[in-house]
């Protein structure tokens, strides 16, 4: 999480990201943007590394509209296990379709894998996914490698734009500074501001500029609202 921090490219954090991958043995990973209207699908791939031909065969063959991956992404909160949702689609009409493709991707040497879904104010904005032969991962590594997706996307986005390889767009701004950190983290355990201020020995008035600051850098409409972008960002977990 701190070399992510000290990448000065896409390049140099996608080379420490597949050195974690390698580690735990995963063979492929994407980080993916989700499509936006009429947005070339070629640029949604932040960072990646897929078995060869698997690609062109998944454009050719529409796999993506029927991937029960992909389908379940959009109802997912937290990561998942690709072979766990076949079995959610049990009584779909296209589930001997989503078992070919499977199986397709099985030969292709994508035996199993994780998805991370990364969310944002509005919706899911991308995910990341690792894969090949099955690595069993603990739900403690399982937590680990939520942050690890939030941290590689949006870093990935911020160097992008910065290269100019992606459009300038409004971005929330999520540098906090130590004091801003601890108030954060103190919210989201369910203190309130007067606990807040007598654990950091400052006024109430105090914690409430801070909370005021946080909120607003968060474009965030309620502490509530803080708690859950904070995640979602991947400032707290």
């Amino acid at each position: 999480m701190v070399v992510a921090d000290e990448c000065k490219n896409a390049e140099d954090l996608t080379a420490e990201l597949e050195k974690l991958l390698n580690h735990y043995q995963f063979d492929y990973y994407g980080v993916v943007r989700q499509p936006k209207p009429n947005e070339n699908p070629m640029r949604l791939v932040l960072a990646g590394r897929w078995p060869e031909r698997w690609p062109e065969t998944y454009i050719a063959k529409k796999y993506v509209l029927i991937d029960p991956t992909v389908r379940y992404l959009g109802q997912a909160q937290r990561g998942f296990r690709w072979r766990d949702t076949i079995s959610v689609f049990r009584g779909d009409p296209h589930r001997k379709r989503m078992e070919r493709m499977m199986a397709d991707s099985q030969r292709f040497g994508l035996e199993d894998g994780y998805i991370f879904p990364i969310h944002g104010r509005n919706g899911l904005l991308g995910n990341m996914t690792v894969g090949g032969k099955p690595v069993e991962l603990s739900p403690v590594e399982m937590t680990l490698f939520e942050a690890v997706a939030k941290k590689a996307f949006w870093r990935l986005m911020e160097l992008r734009r910065q290269s100019g390889e992606l459009e300038s767009v409004s971005k929330v701004e999520t540098r906090m500074t130590r004091r801003e950190m601890e108030v954060l983290n103190y919210l989201a355990d369910g203190l309130t501001s007067n606990d807040i201020s007598r654990i950091l020995k400052i006024s109430n008035h105090t914690v409430d500029w801070y909370m005021n600051g946080i909120q607003d850098k968060l474009n965030a409409k309620n502490r509530q609202h803080v708690v859950a972008l904070a995640f979602r960002l991947g400032l707290i977990t």
